[in-house]
């Protein structure tokens, strides 16, 4: 069992360095942009001309409707959707060719996942910061751009910090679904080799516990964080 579990391990660490991570760390990096803007539209409520009002209100039916069918539909049938679908548009458009790579298509399908997810939780958590505070910024005579980057975002950031560490971790479990468009991560890796020495279940319990130690280091990591960012809390020791 042992010389199975150390002969395959190399394999495994591999896949995760040159696809698990990356693929991880990309997809959460894009899908925080498009959360931010995404939660941005919705939050905010522009006081221009009616131009300005009309630009807004298409930019948040976008917005809603993005965030709606993205949580509404399972993450492997977004996946599926853009890697076989979208190139399956020539079939209906004359001239149109449409080939997206694997690990592209993977990242598309995160981040847009991720992005419609973490939209919703940094809206919250820009919600959650008192009306008080935009008072007192604008009675000092600050803009609403610089209410929300020097005295809103701050707080809403400290807020979100939890929620978006969970986000992250549960990135980097969902991975495991880009071996279904061919991509070979560790999973994929893992039914590779458990077709070859028949050992589906000591294959699949290793890719657990590494997936596990992987999520256990960024829950300390994320600890860690929580802790720097509540260290000027009032009772706070740390």
């Amino acid at each position: 069992m042992w010389d199975i579990i150390i002969s395959s391990l190399p394999s495994l660490l591999e896949a995760m360095i040159k696809y698990t991570i990356p693929l991880t760390i990309i997809s959460f990096f894009f899908g925080l942009i498009l959360a931010i803007v995404t939660a941005l539209i919705k939050f905010l409520k522009p006081h221009g001309n009616a131009f300005v009002r009309s630009i807004w209100g298409i930019l948040r039916v976008i917005a809603d409707v993005y965030v709606w069918a993205f949580r509404s539909t399972p993450l492997l049938v977004q996946l599926f959707i853009i890697y076989f679908g979208l190139p399956n548009l020539q079939n209906f458009i004359p001239g149109f060719n449409f080939e997206i790579p694997a690990f592209t298509a993977a990242v598309i399908g995160f981040s847009l996942n991720t992005g419609a997810y973490a939209s919703e939780t940094i809206r919250s958590a820009l919600m959650s910061v008192p009306q008080d505070q935009w008072d007192a910024a604008y009675t000092l005579g600050f803009s609403t751009t610089q209410t929300l980057w020097y005295i809103i975002l701050p707080q809403a950031a400290r807020i979100v910090l939890p929620p978006l560490s969970n986000e992250f971790i549960g990135l980097v479990k969902d991975t495991s679904l880009a071996s279904t468009i061919t991509i070979t991560e560790m999973f994929q890796v893992s039914q590779q080799i458990a077709a070859h020495n028949y050992q589906p279940l000591l294959m699949y319990t290793e890719v657990a516990a590494l997936y596990a130690i992987l999520c256990s280091i960024l829950t300390i990591l994320q600890h860690y964080l929580e802790k720097r960012s509540s260290r000027y809390l009032k009772g706070d020791e740390g």
